[in-house]
């Protein structure tokens, strides 16, 4: 069995952002392991642009900006093992892998960071009527069709969901020459980024039709075709004669993505029903000592700047951890979502959490105009700011700092919520 200070499951955004940060902090034990052929994670088919403005200050591809980290995991001569695959970690953080170059392998970590990512929602988990023929593809599965592999799915599209990959796959899809048809969605909001949106769908005339949704599904080898209907806006219950049969060859799905967290119930990680992901600290440690988590296997973010931020944070935090030198001062205080707050993330806080502020996030449940978000502890308003408009498609991150939570000190919990 192989020693190891901190071993990191997973080599996308997540992964390799958490590896150079805990080099930089002083670590030399360091192995990601990786299930795929080369790292960079879902980056590697994102081929447009628009990353890196956070992070890099410059906009980049999906691509470019993952080589920015591998270049760095490649000087600072971090261990890695690609075409592995991570069968099981224990709350003693034995973790047990196994690869075709290397067969079974098991190595006692120090600390594990948790970078699985995430996974799209199926077909299966939304129970359309209809044949199961050909030519139904989740947005990313089309992605990578299309970005890494040059096989077009279709000619004539629809899209179910207005995920961003599912916006971002409208605007391609129409690059190589196919007729997206439309974008159909439940909610009477798009779950996707403004900008997207914009330059997607609207840019190139392609219809968002919101509180809408496939009724059923034509074809039995092949897709022909499918039935779209108006929804209730309160019971999202399909609205009789408001149906409409399109003809296309494919169907793209964008309808949510699961964070990939069978590994962290294996581990006894605490996982939040609100996000999918592991319950945390301010440092992003589990409930299990020394397994830390980070990334969209976290919950799943907007902007992959964000991803790598909190990375970064996880890669100092656990090697503190293995240093002995990682602070949790004070009482443990929950921390709770009100109206309009989906998944705050942390879920616990120390009250004297040290000297660096702890940042909150956490996607709002509907669209809130000239709002304010406040932070309360047994009703006293700690923290308030106001927006001028709040949508599910766009994370808010609050900073919370010291002076806040040393006057939380006693409290049972902290209240996030929504006030509009």
């Amino acid at each position: 069995m192989r020693t190891v200070d901190i071993l990191i499951v997973g080599g996308g955004p997540a992964g390799l952002a958490a590896a150079v940060s805990a080099y930089e902090s002083g670590c030399r034990s360091i192995l990601i392991l990786e299930r795929e052929e080369a790292l960079g994670g879902i980056l590697k088919q994102c081929i447009h642009n628009g990353f890196g403005l956070h992070t890099f200050h410059e906009e980049l591809t999906g691509p470019e900006y993952a080589q920015k980290y591998i270049d760095k995991v490649v000087e600072y001569q971090i261990s890695y093992q690609c075409c592995t695959m991570v069968l099981d970690i224990t709350e003693e953080r034995v973790v047990t892998a196994v690869s075709n170059v290397n067969g079974l392998q098991q190595f006692q970590a120090k600390s594990v960071i948790l970078a699985m990512g995430c996974r799209e929602r199926p077909r299966g988990a939304l129970a359309i009527p209809g044949w199961r023929c050909s030519g139904i593809y989740t947005a990313g599965t089309a992605q990578k069709f299309v970005n890494l592999e040059g096989i077009m799915p279709g000619k004539k599209v629809m899209i179910l969901g207005s995920g961003d990959i599912g916006l971002i796959m409208a605007r391609r899809m129409t690059f190589m020459g196919a007729k997206v048809l439309a974008c159909v969605e439940l909610l009477p909001y798009s779950s996707g980024l403004k900008r997207n949106i914009v330059q997607c769908l609207d840019d190139y005339g392609i219809p968002l039709l919101l509180n809408h949704t496939v009724v059923d599904i034509s074809g039995s080898e092949r897709l022909e075709g499918v039935t779209v209907a108006e929804v209730d806006p309160e019971t999202k219950q399909p609205i009789p004669g408001t149906e409409t049969y399109y003809e296309c060859d494919t169907l793209l799905l964008s309808v949510g993505l699961i964070p990939e967290n069978e590994l962290s119930k294996l581990a006894g990680v605490k996982i939040s029903p609100a996000t999918g992901g592991a319950e945390v600290d301010e440092n992003l440690e589990t409930s299990v000592p020394g397994i830390f988590s980070c990334g969209n296997v976290l919950h799943v973010h907007d902007l992959v700047d964000f991803v790598s931020q909190e990375a970064e944070k996880a890669g100092k935090r656990a090697f503190q951890f293995v240093q002995g030198q990682l602070e949790e001062n004070g009482a443990r205080i929950p921390v709770t979502g009100g109206f309009g707050v989906a998944g705050a993330v942390p879920q616990v806080l120390h009250a004297g959490s040290g000297d660096s502020p702890v940042t909150l996030m956490f996607r709002p449940k509907g669209v809130y105009r000239n709002a304010k978000i406040g932070v309360s502890a047994e009703g006293t308003e700690l923290y308030s700011r106001k927006y001028r408009i709040l949508t599910p498609g766009e994370m808010v991150s609050l900073e919370l700092g010291p002076e806040l939570l040393s006057r939380a000190a006693g409290a049972k919990e902290l209240t996030v919520k929504v006030e509009a």
